[in-house]
């Protein structure tokens, strides 16, 4: 099988949880660093499946990688490469489909609610389940392309995940390790303290039943990525 690209926009927003899922099931992966400067690839063809990773940065950035990842999500729905966001992943999808990125009401960084919509294509990628606790860490949000379904929504953001297909764009976070929790607290200290509130959590609350939490968001993102490795290409 070829590999899965994986795209990491910042050195510490890897590819935690999703890494171990793919070494799980022995799917190859490539990790494309695009924060060290590594050039995006021209032609999904080249892999079965691409992942986008989080970021600090916004889709709306005059950044020079970003016409190029914008072109190569396109490359890939037609070339029927599913394609799979995370938070500025999910972004990135969303612009690329058509849709449009834009500040959100508030911040919404800790753990919090995510209620799963009632619709088929909800129940493709979430079976009966009605809600989960997420992982976020954002203070912009996407539109729902056209052609694609809203599957998620939280109080403070209505669009927390989007389906196209065997397409998946996320604006929550679900690959979360205790590791990567940790480590944005440390670079992003100073944000949590100003702005700590009822949609930005202390590190202190993010760290409760840290274990438990993170147990509990495995087995969401188990079940997504489960049904997104089903239309990898060979």
């Amino acid at each position: 099988m070829k590999p899965v690209a994986i795209f990491r926009h910042s050195q510490t927003e890897g590819p935690g949880y999703f890494a171990t899922f793919l070494d799980a099931h022995r799917i190859p992966w490539r990790l494309v660093k695009v924060d060290a400067g590594e050039p995006v690839p021209a032609d999904p063809r080249e892999f079965s499946g691409l992942a986008f990773m989080g970021g600090p940065m916004s889709v709306n950035d005059e950044l020079p990688w970003i016409p190029a990842v914008l072109g190569l999500v396109n490359k890939a729905v037609d070339s029927d490469v599913p394609v799979l966001g995370h938070c500025l992943g999910g972004q990135l999808m969303a612009r690329a489909l058509g849709g449009r990125v834009t500040r959100n009401g508030v911040k919404e960084i800790g753990w919090g609610p995510v209620t799963i919509e009632d619709n088929a294509r909800a129940r493709e990628w979430f079976g009966a389940r009605r809600e989960f606790c997420a992982f976020h860490w954002h203070g912009e949000t996407f539109t729902i392309p056209p052609k694609a379904t809203r599957v998620a929504g939280s109080p403070y953001c209505p669009n927390q995940a989007f389906v196209l297909g065997k397409h998946l764009g996320m604006q929550c976070h679900v690959e979360m390790t205790p590791e990567l929790i940790r480590a944005w607290c440390e670079d992003w200290e100073k944000e949590l303290v100003a702005k700590a509130g009822p949609s930005v959590q202390t590190p202190q609350q993010m760290f409760e039943r840290l274990d438990e939490r993170v147990h509990s968001l495995n087995a969401i993102a188990a079940g997504l990525y489960g049904r997104w490795i089903e239309g990898l290409k060979t």
